[in-house]
């Protein structure tokens, strides 16, 4: 393809929906105490708010991306932030539980279609000059810190002087500005017309959505007790039907060959488990600044500022050279271990404790963290892939990342509940679950770290691109 002279503004387009994809997740944490009072959420049922965005999120990704593949990624990308749009609208019109966690998931929704359609595309601009795709990575990776900082920030501001609704009314200017854009700089990439695998597509979005509801549970009416042991194993036998699906059906939604794909698993495991260990770091330390340290929501969203501020920094900056020098296996498995050393720093939180002694410290490793991986591990995963399956590489691994993101924050969560983190004003005991939540996520990383060892290969990329990369001594 050659090259084409509005890439470098397609990829601001395309940065922005990594952006506000993230700043879904984020912009909702500071917010979360006001919601929880005016729309009646339990302590654990809180976290729905978060997990009913990522489950529908990580279960239709995968269908994101063949739809991608299908009908061609522009296209896709239009409609989801259409869909996301209508979502946004839907959770601050809501007046009750059961309104926000559907809007949630509407927006979830509209988030899976956008999210591996601008992968695709950007892969379609860039992918045929290494030297540009690695920048054009490093800036659309960096758009996800950047949407977690003005997330923080954003939720803090507009959940002080505003009111929480405001959280979900700023996408829609954004978005209708992000639509009226996209007829101008973003290449129409035909698809390839053939079948769609509905079924499987409910199969794998109800066995994840069953497995996080049945772990949310779980800790309220006993591990052992018919029902968990019954919705588990629906989860199982429904993921079951899955993958038996793809390999009968004539157009599967993921064809098991992709799995072929060098790298595409250990990437993906190493996604996996950074959503499980990053998402309920986020979610605790948010919690522990309102609930234990008693900082309203601009000072709570404003003291995260300095963690995603070091992300965004670090992932422009710095990580960019660091592909290009010692490839992308060495990156994630130092990541994953200097995050799981920075959570085991948060663990020791007080419950009289600051900001400067027990937020601070912890945070700003865990995100250096979080910079080492994130681009790294994306590359991974999808720089082996066939072009006719650049949609569904990228779906996959932006399904993994959420979907280990919600089971994680769902095993947190039920982890901190136990050890008395559902006990509101028992300061103690709020501090004695966050902890347990933290440790729990720092084993997860742990256990990530060493997973990477083991499974990945070098070289990563398609073509030996990752050798010439190194060659050229890229600087982003």
């Amino acid at each position: 393809m050659s090259a084409s002279p509005r890439r470098w503004w397609a990829l601001a387009v395309l940065a922005t929906a990594q952006f506000m994809v993230i700043m879904d997740t984020s912009i909702i944490g500071v917010a979360l105490p006001d919601m929880q009072r005016e729309l009646g959420f339990s302590q654990s049922g809180l976290q729905w708010v978060f997990n009913a965005y990522v489950v529908a999120l990580g279960g239709l990704l995968l269908l994101g991306g063949r739809l991608s593949d299908l009908f061609g990624a522009r296209r896709v990308f239009t409609a989801g932030w259409l869909v996301l749009i209508g979502g946004s609208v839907v959770a601050a019109a809501a007046t009750g539980a059961e309104a926000e966690i559907a809007g949630r998931a509407v927006q979830g929704v509209g988030s899976a279609l956008i999210a591996p359609s601008a992968l695709t595309l950007l892969m379609v601009l860039f992918s045929a000059r290494p030297k540009e795709l690695a920048k054009a990575m490093a800036f659309y990776g960096a758009a996800a810190p950047a949407g977690g900082t003005a997330g923080v920030f954003l939720g803090g501001v507009i959940t002080e002087w505003l009111s929480w609704p405001w959280v979900f009314i700023i996408y829609i200017p954004i978005g209708l500005l992000t639509l009226a854009m996209v007829p101008a700089v973003l290449p129409d990439v035909p698809g390839r017309r053939a079948g769609l695998d509905v079924l499987g597509a409910l199969a794998v979005t109800g066995g994840l959505g069953l497995a996080v509801y049945a772990i949310v549970q779980a800790p309220g009416r006993g591990w052992d007790s018919a029902a968990t042991a019954l919705q588990l194993g629906g989860a199982v036998l429904l993921l079951a039907i899955f993958v038996g699906l793809q390999r009968v059906v004539r157009n599967p939604l993921m064809p098991l060959s992709v799995w072929r794909t060098p790298n595409l698993a250990g990437a993906n495991v190493a996604m996996m488990l950074l959503g499980a260990a990053w998402i309920p770091m986020w979610y605790f330390l948010n919690l522990y600044l309102q609930q234990v340290l008693g900082y309203g929501a601009f000072p709570s969203g404003a003291a995260l500022v300095p963690m995603t501020a070091l992300m965004m920094v670090l992932m422009v900056g710095v990580t960019g050279r660091l592909i290009a020098r010692f490839g992308t296996k060495p990156l994630i498995v130092a990541g994953l271990a200097v995050l799981a050393a920075g959570l085991a720093v948060l663990s020791a939180i007080d419950a009289g404790g600051s900001f400067a002694a027990d937020v601070l410290p912890g945070s700003l490793i865990s995100a250096v963290g979080m910079s080492l991986v994130f681009i790294p591990a994306t590359m991974a995963a999808i720089g082996g892939a066939a072009p006719e399956q650049g949609g569904l590489a990228s779906g996959i691994v932006n399904t993994t990342y959420q979907v280990g993101s919600a089971i994680g924050l769902a095993v947190m969560t039920a982890i901190a509940t136990s050890q008395g983190a559902d006990r509101l004003g028992d300061l103690p005991g709020l501090t004695d679950g966050f902890q347990a939540a933290f440790i729990g996520a720092a084993a997860v990383a742990l256990a990530g770290a060493g997973l990477a060892l083991a499974t990945l290969r070098t070289p990563t990329m398609r073509g030996g691109a990752e050798e010439q990369v190194k060659e050229e001594k890229i600087q982003v």
